[in-house]
């Protein structure tokens, strides 16, 4: 006998954000409710969840086999084990946690765990009961798997792997370092399709009176997106080359989680990465090893960008030369268009108090934040996740500082434990007055890119900001370097940028600073010439900003001297406003309605400069549509006749 869920889920489009989910969470030695969005009461699946900072147990827990079953251990052959207390339910949107020592919820540990909902040309649970016998499990991937899991669960037994990359006759084990083995009992020599798999006689797939269950995973099929057509899975392999440019994996989208085993031998450690912890360009990512119980480690490993990854460097473990490896990777979401400010913006102003968890309701992917009266602390700093961040209350990150051309620095306390749902306060700021602009990547709205130049005259460096950006600022990261800013209402922009860390007007290169074409919605191009955008062997960053109806409007106006409205096009009024003076020198601007965007007080920060928040003017007041210019505005922002830019956010 086989089963499934019950219910079958419908193959109309999804998006990876409904159907997985990276959640990092502190045990509480209690309960607690997981609301990572996952709807699993309708759909089913897989959670699987690993303490990351002391030596613990994998543990995966489904629906199909229930909680009464209970869990799991990758890193393990035992049979399942019942543990109720583990997770108590299975809800519409996440799942509720228990308290069994050393399990899924202790005090104050910090764990990651992966949620997978079954979805078809995504991912299905299958368990059956072996018959000692070759013979085929239906699934309902609607897809063929690119790979498959099986774990016999009434006794002991390994981890069981097929992978596309490999023969029908060959497996790997989840639970070991082993290479690939050939074994025609495994999977009786069979491939799969679309609607079932085979299993030989093995008794690790499939023993008389045996009970097992089948973690299966799509490639390639399309079915996700506004079209339904985008992929959000790709089960492949590549041949390491041990340089310090490691080969390209080209997905065709920027992953979220990877999976990667070298097959060649028995040597390396099954080795898995997602975004929420870190996958740092040119850094220490976070790893957790599925076969062993060890807690995460930290080292170079992996580079990710808008379109794949490339092993980091020399790294054995990775990209030992000539070796084979497989990989299992995930799409980064959210891949819907946002419809609402507050689910990709947050502003937060208030006294910082060390280890004060402050909620945003997302994954913060850029903070800039600052002391407001700048007392204690004079600079303006930048930190994302992509170039990391700290995702514990000890680990450390990297920032910039929007008002300075410095390089890239590595701090232990700038911003602590960016988790699910927002950060933690450092005791660096404790009792200090903060400000904190609070950003999620979204298509349309903003998305982040980082990568090397490559010292030609038009390098083009892919995106997913799924729109054409019109305000671009980006930043060497590996050495001193000025904050090139484009932006399309600069008058011929290919050639034209504006400084973020200085008051400067528009400048014009003589030479195309973003190359021979203008952004795209896929790409925008850099040019090394004159010290520019794309200096051979420099690593950069870029921040791209469009405007999302509703969401967010990039745009330029003409200063008239008197009161006049900026129509973006809200329904509620803008809560951040940033504007610089393009025609003549004027310093960038920022409101928000954390501190305040209110008729005869609104206070604005400089992001350029190391003045202190300047309060009592009335300078910017927000109106339904965006946001008013008020008569009594400086030449700065208001000008007759001067040009100027922004970036408004409802």
């Amino acid at each position: 006998m086989f089963s499934s869920n019950a219910t079958q889920v419908s193959t109309a489009a999804n998006y990876i954000e409904d159907v997985f989910r990276t959640w990092l969470y502190t045990g509480n030695s209690g309960t607690q409710t997981i609301t990572n969005g996952i709807d699993l009461a309708t759909k089913g699946g897989l959670v699987w969840t690993k303490n990351r900072g002391i030596s613990s147990n994998h543990n995966l827990i489904d629906t199909v086999r229930g909680i009464s079953a209970g869990v799991i251990r990758s890193n393990l052959t035992n049979a399942q084990t019942g543990a109720p207390d583990d997770i108590t339910a299975f809800n519409s949107n996440g799942y509720s946690l228990g308290y069994i020592t050393g399990n899924l919820n202790d005090s104050p540990q910090n764990y990651a765990s992966w949620t997978f909902a079954k979805q078809p040309k995504f991912f299905d649970v299958v368990t059956y009961t072996g018959t000692g016998a070759n013979r085929t499990i239906a699934h309902n991937l609607g897809a063929v798997p690119g790979c498959i899991i099986v774990k016999r669960t009434d006794t002991t037994g390994a981890w069981q792997v097929y992978h596309r990359s490999l023969a029908n006759t060959q497996y790997m084990v989840l639970n070991t370092t082993a290479a690939v083995a050939t074994g025609a009992t495994r999977w009786n020599s069979t491939t799969p399709t679309d609607t079932v798999f085979s299993v030989g006689t093995d008794a690790t797939v499939n023993a008389s009176g045996g009970t097992y269950v089948a973690y299966i995973f799509a490639h390639d099929s399309g079915g996700f997106g506004l079209t339904g057509s985008d992929n959000v899975i790709s089960c492949g392999s590549y041949v390491g080359n041990g340089s310090t440019t490691g080969p390209v994996v080209t997905l065709g989208y920027e992953p979220q989680w990877v999976l990667v085993k070298r097959i060649t031998d028995g040597i390396e450690d099954w080795e898995l990465y997602d975004n929420m912890r870190g996958i740092v360009p040119a850094g220490a990512d976070r790893i957790l090893y599925p076969n062993q119980s060890i807690a995460e480690q930290s080292a170079t490993r992996i580079q990710i960008s808008a379109t794949g990854f490339s092993p980091d460097g020399t790294a054995g473990s990775v990209n030992a030369s000539g070796k084979t490896y497989i990989y299992i990777a995930i799409r980064r979401g959210p891949m819907k268009v946002p419809t609402t400010g507050t689910s990709v913006f947050s502003p937060i102003a208030a006294t910082a108090s060390t280890n004060t968890d402050r909620t945003t309701n997302f994954p913060i992917d850029l903070q800039i934040l600052c002391q407001r009266d700048k007392a204690n602390y004079t600079d303006t700093w930048a930190v994302d996740r992509l170039r990391g961040v700290s995702t514990t209350t000890t680990a450390s990150g990297r920032y910039l500082i929007t008002n300075s051309t410095n390089a890239e620095q590595t701090a232990n306390a700038i911003t602590l434990n960016f988790g699910s749902t927002g950060f933690q306060d450092p005791f660096i700021f404790d009792t200090l007055p903060m400000v904190w602009w609070n950003f999620r990547r979204a298509p349309g709205f903003f998305d982040e890119v980082c990568w090397t130049g490559d010292g030609t005259t038009n390098q083009r460096i892919s995106h997913n900001l799924g729109a054409v950006p019109e305000l671009i600022i980006t930043k060497g990261r590996s050495l001193g370097s000025v904050w090139y800013t484009y932006s399309s209402s600069l008058t011929s922009p290919q050639y034209s940028y504006l400084q973020l860390s200085t008051t400067s007007a528009q400048a014009t290169n003589g030479d195309m600073l973003w190359g021979t074409s203008v952004p795209t919605s896929t790409d925008f191009g850099l040019n090394s010439t004159g010290g520019g955008t794309g200096l051979s062997g420099v690593t950069m960053v870029g921040y791209l900003f469009a405007s999302c109806p509703g969401v967010s409007k990039v745009g330029s106006y003409t200063g008239n001297g008197t009161t006049q409205t900026i129509n973006c096009g809200f329904a509620g009024g803008a809560r951040f406003v940033l504007i610089k003076r393009t025609d003549s020198t004027g310093d960038w601007y920022v409101w928000d309605s954390a501190r305040g965007i209110i008729p005869a007080n609104d206070p604005y920060l400089l992001l350029n400069s190391t003045a202190a928040e300047v309060t009592s003017t009335d300078y910017v007041d927000t109106t339904s549509v965006g946001f008013e210019i008020t008569s009594t505005a400086p030449a700065a922002i208001n000008a007759n006749g001067g040009t100027f830019i922004f970036l408004a956010i409802a």
